[in-house]
């Protein structure tokens, strides 16, 4: 059980241990004057059970006031999607206005905008490396600003992309062996990735990295950024011709049984969430105590005063 306010609890009970001193001085008190004035006196549990439950409720009543709430484990329906956007140079190509990169950005807000709460969603950054910028998490603020940090840098690993995004999924590295050799990383159905790129690739082995993805049943949607007329970017002082290649996309893609989207057909994107098979997980999650606290101290308080009423004909 956690409290949001402790300081309350202590003045509460407090209050409370002073209150049942006061009552056990003044009950003393009352027995020895009657017991002077040679009157018998009323014994047993009814004479003061009106007094204890009254104090008791105030008891109650000051748990309540700390604000105390349980930690209760609640079942939920949840998928991750890992959104890995490329930021090589290319991407810095104005063939889509303003550049690449920037209708990238574009594409992935509105598709963060448009999952519901229950998937999680990931970004991970890739150019000849790969980098994750933020992990999974239901708090889709957190995917938005790491889109919004991106920045154009170094060259292509779509196959680099690929194995950055599945780590970013289980938690741990992912990697292809020099040797070609492909890891098992399990089962993983409730999981996506959405790759963002123009298909230019000039690292790790794409098809290998994918297979990774399809044995794990990582369904891998990519979206072609760029036109096939291409542009001209400038890169270290040198003009570089860049276009379009969705050859290599559309491989990845069906590989791994996903989808080729277009950029400018990005909006059909909102429904890849409907293909991810969503598991159940359980999050503890906290229950507040209070209500049914404040119920329980106005029971005791309302049956205290009860009992001292009938008793003596007075609430105290």
């Amino acid at each position: 059980m956690t409290l949001s306010s402790p300081l309350l609890l202590a003045v509460g009970l407090l209050v409370t241990v002073a209150l049942a001193w006061a009552a056990v001085v003044s009950a003393r008190r009352r027995t020895a004057a009657l017991a002077a004035a040679g009157v018998p006196v009323p014994g047993g549990r009814p004479a003061y059970l009106g007094i204890g439950l009254t104090i008791a409720g105030v008891g109650v009543l000051a748990i309540a006031t700390a604000g105390p709430a349980a930690m209760v484990p609640v079942p939920r329906t949840a998928g991750t999607v890992i959104l890995a956007i490329d930021v090589s140079n290319s991407m810095g190509a104005d063939d889509v206005a303003p550049t690449r990169l920037a209708a990238a950005q574009r594409a992935a807000r509105a598709f963060v905008a448009a999952q519901p709460d229950s998937v999680d969603i990931g970004v991970v950054a890739f150019e000849r490396g790969a980098l994750t910028t933020a992990r999974p998490d239901a708090d889709h603020s957190i995917a938005l600003a790491a889109i919004n940090r991106l920045k154009i840098t170094g060259g292509t690993s779509l196959g680099t992309a690929i194995t950055a995004s599945l780590s970013a999924i289980i938690g741990k590295p992912v990697a292809v062996g020099r040797d070609g050799t492909t890891p098992d990383i399990g089962y993983w159905p409730s999981a996506t990735i959405v790759m963002f790129s123009d298909g230019q690739n000039q690292g790790a082995d794409v098809e290998r990295a994918a297979a990774v993805a399809q044995r794990a049943n990582v369904h891998i949607h990519t979206v072609g950024v760029g036109t096939t007329a291409g542009a001209t970017v400038k890169v270290d002082g040198y003009h570089l011709q860049t276009s379009l290649e969705e050859d290599t996309l559309t491989l990845i893609a069906q590989t791994t049984g996903g989808a080729y989207h277009p950029a400018s057909d990005t909006a059909r994107l909102d429904g890849v969430a409907d293909t991810i098979d969503l598991r159940l997980t359980v999050s503890d999650e906290p229950l507040p105590l209070a209500g049914g606290l404040i119920g329980l101290a106005l029971a005791l308080l309302t049956a205290g005063a009860a009992l001292t009423v009938l008793r003596s004909g007075r609430v105290i």
